[in-house]
C-alpha cells in the first residue's frame, strides 16, 4: 500500500507574501544568506511584516553547503530567539540550513516545531517541497543528506520576481538540478502515477522555459514556469528518493566544489546511458520521456540516444562545461580522490 500527500501549503505569484497575514506570526527568525538581505530582497517581505505587526529578527550567515558547525550556531541563536515561525529565504543552502536548525531546536529544546517557511530565490533544489536537508560534515567535508517528515516546510512562496536577479550561470545550474530530480524520480522503482505526474510535467517545464530564462531574465512568464518546475520535481523525488546521479555529484561536488547542479549535468548523460544498459525498465522510462518530448526515432535506442542528446545540446546552449575536466578537475586529481569518492 502507498501514500501520496503535500503536507506544505503552497502560495504562488508577485503578490504572495500576502498570504502570511492569514497566519499568527508575532515573532520570527528569517534565515537568509548576506546578499538576500543587502541586496534588499528581503524588503519585500519585511513590509508585510511590518503590516502585520509582527517582531523580526534576522541570521545572515549563510554560505554555500551549509555545515555543522554553521547548524549548531543557527541553532543557538534560535534557542536565544524562541521564534513561533522561522522563515528561510534564498537558494538551497539557506533553505536546507533552516529547515535543520528549525528541526534541531525542536529535537534538543522539546518545544514544539515553529512554523516552518521557505521562500527559494532560485529555480533548482525545490528544497521547500522535501523532507530532505544537505549538511556537509565541517571536519569531513563530506555532504550528508538527512531526512525525516518533520524537515518538510509548512509553507512555500514561490515569488517569481524574486530569480529576476539570478544570474545565467546560476540559472543554468539550477535548472539543471531540476531536471535531474525529475528524471531520477521518473525512473526510480519507488515511482507511481503521482510521483510521473509531477515529474513528467517538471521535465517539459524545463526544456520549454528553461532557455528562455537564461536568456531573458526579466521574462516573469518563463521564471515562474521554472519556479513551478523546480517545486514539482521537488514534490516527486520527495515521493520516490533520488539515484546514483545525485549520489556522485554529492561526493565529486563535496571534493572538488563543484556546483550541484553542473555537477548533476555533467553526470547526467553518463548515468542515463548506465542505467539504461543495466535496466530495461530504466531504459522504458527514459525512452518514455523522450518520446513525451517528441525525440522518438525509429529504433528505442535512437530514441534514448536522442535524450541524452538533447540534454547535451541544452548545456551547450547554456555555455555549461560539459566534462569534469571543463569544470576545473584534472585527469589527476580525480584518479587521486576517486577511493575517496567511490567510499
Amino acid at each position: 500500500m502507498n501514500a501520496f500527500y503535500v503536507p506544505t501549503k503552497i502560495y504562488t505569484g508577485e503578490a504572495a507574501f500576502e498570504n502570511l497575514k492569514q497566519y499568527p506570526i508575532h515573532n520570527l527568525c528569517i534565515i537568509c544568506d548576506p546578499f538576500v538581505e543587502k541586496s534588499g530582497m528581503v524588503n519585500k517581505l519585511l513590509r508585510v511584516l511590518d503590516e502585520m505587526g509582527a517582531q523580526y529578527r534576522i541570521f545572515s550567515d549563510i554560505t554555500p553547503d551549509p555545515n555543522t558547525e554553521l547548524v549548531v550556531q543557527g541553532l543557538s541563536r534560535i534557542v536565544a530567539h524562541k521564534p513561533d515561525a522561522v522563515l528561510a529565504m534564498g537558494g538551497g543552502s539557506a533553505i536546507d540550513a533552516a529547515k535543520a536548525i528549525s528541526y534541531m531546536y525542536q529535537k534538543t529544546t522539546g518545544a514544539e516545531k515553529p512554523l516552518c517557511i521557505a521562500v527559494p530565490t532560485t529555480s533548482g533544489t525545490g528544497s521547500e517541497a522535501t523532507s530532505f536537508a544537505v549538511i556537509t560534515d565541517a571536519e569531513t567535508h563530506i555532504k550528508y543528506p538527512i531526512t525525516d517528515d518533520k524537515l518538510l516546510p509548512n509553507i512555500a512562496i514561490l515569488d517569481p520576481t524574486l530569480v529576476r536577479s539570478v544570474p545565467p550561470a546560476v540559472t543554468a545550474d539550477t535548472g539543471m538540478d531540476v531536471l535531474t530530480h525529475a528524471v531520477e524520480s521518473y525512473v526510480s522503482p519507488m515511482s507511481g502515477t503521482y510521483a510521473e505526474a509531477l515529474a513528467e510535467k517538471a521535465v517539459r517545464l524545463v526544456f520549454s522555459d528553461l532557455l528562455t530564462a537564461y536568456h531573458s531574465p526579466d521574462d516573469t512568464r518563463a521564471r515562474a514556469h521554472m519556479h513551478a518546475a523546480s517545486n514539482l520535481a521537488g514534490f516527486a523525488f520527495d515521493y520516490t528518493s533520488l539515484g546514483i546521479n545525485h549520489g556522485i555529484a554529492h561526493a565529486v561536488g563535496g571534493v572538488f566544489h563543484i556546483p550541484h547542479g553542473r555537477c548533476n549535468a555533467v553526470l547526467l548523460p553518463h548515468v542515463i546511458a548506465y542505467n539504461a544498459k543495466n535496466s530495461q525498465f530504466a531504459f522504458d522510462r527514459y525512452t518514455a520521456l523522450s518520446r513525451m518530448l517528441e525525440l522518438g526515432a525509429a529504433s528505442d535506442y535512437q530514441t534514448l540516444k536522442n535524450f541524452c542528446n538533447a540534454i547535451h545540446a541544452l548545456m551547450l546552449k547554456m555555455n555549461m562545461p560539459t566534462t569534469l575536466r571543463a569544470c576545473g578537475v584534472s585527469e589527476a586529481e580525480f584518479r587521486e580522490h576517486l577511493p575517496s569518492i567511490v567510499e
